[in-house]
């Protein structure tokens, strides 16, 4: 096993992690990065990037994750790739364990992100990117005067219908059920829209498209009668949620309902000191590559000084 302890460690290798690592890095604390199950985060699912500062023609999102990776191992970022399935944060130095190994630090830099809820049908991962997305404020441009369906009924399905509404021909929102979830505010707001539709009682059984043609539409069943039909659209958006990586810290660490971290107000501390939470692990509001690569800045700077002031 092994127990060399570590000054810092980030947990995963998002853009929070890797904007951790770098800034970690240069203090000169030798960080260490369990990168976890999905190296790079969600952006490596996703294809063009356009919104991230300093990319005026864009970039693939796996790219930008290989960059950042480049970038936190110049500075001396020690990259393991593993997970961490068991931790304990009762006192310093902290333990993290994986399979095969124990890992212990000084501070604990937690960026295990977020992971988008999908519905499990066949072809998800092929098309995830090619018009089928989790994220209406990062791929919503693409699809210009184009027909757009959203999944979902509550608050997030419509609030992503109504900022689609800004690109989309016509948005349509279809439900499993014959009414929302949402609360009343955002239902008012989509039914006064008028690119808005609302289906209901349908479910997505089958995607239709390729890498090719991206989405072309999708095979619905009625949850009441079990006819299908067929709904064309150049988009598929689903916003059924997000699901927070933040299980093995319940014993040790506040989280709201939904599992999301909490942490001090304009802060990154957790209740533990020395452990600190940036990215999609923390933030079930904006949830974008450049506001979790910010958190992962404070993170770091926090973690430098609290090391620092416990030396």
């Amino acid at each position: 096993m092994n127990k060399e302890k570590q000054s810092v460690i980030i947990l995963g290798s998002g853009p929070a992690g890797y904007t951790a690592a770098i800034y970690t890095a240069r203090a000169n604390l030798e960080p260490t990065m369990i990168q976890g199950q999905q190296p790079g985060g969600q952006l490596t699912t996703t294809t063009e990037v356009e919104n991230f500062p300093g990319f005026a023609e864009g970039i693939q999102g796996p790219d930008l994750m290989e960059e950042m990776r480049k970038q936190s191992e110049r500075f001396g970022t020690k990259m393991i790739s593993s997970w961490v399935n068991k931790v304990d944060l009762s006192k310093r130095p902290f333990k993290l364990f994986t399979d095969s190994e124990e890992y212990q630090c000084e501070s604990l830099i937690i960026a295990t992100g977020a992971t988008a809820r999908t519905l499990g049908l066949p072809r998800e991962s092929e098309l995830m990117g090619f018009g089928l997305s989790t994220c209406a404020t990062c791929d919503g441009a693409f699809f210009r005067d184009q027909e757009i369906i959203v999944i979902g009924g509550g608050d997030s399905a419509c609030e992503e219908a109504s900022f689609l509404t800004k690109f989309g021909s016509r948005v349509r929102i279809v439900l499993r059920r014959d009414e929302f979830r949402a609360s009343k505010i955002m239902i008012d707001r989509v039914m006064k829209n008028p690119k808005i539709e609302i289906v209901y009682n349908m479910n997505l059984i089958e995607l239709l498209g390729d890498k090719k043609a991206g989405i072309t539409g999708g095979v619905f069943e009625n949850t009441q009668t079990k006819e299908k039909e067929t709904l064309e659209c150049s988009a598929i958006f689903y916003a059924i949620g997000h699901t927070p990586n933040t299980d093995i810290f319940k014993e040790y660490l506040d989280m709201d309902e939904n599992g999301y971290l909490i942490t001090a107000p304009e802060s990154t501390r957790t209740k533990v000191e020395g452990v600190f939470a940036c990215g999609d692990a923390k933030d079930h509001v904006y949830r974008q590559a450049i506001t979790a690569a910010g958190s992962g800045c404070m993170a770091a700077i926090e973690a430098e000084r609290f090391l620092a002031e416990n030396e």
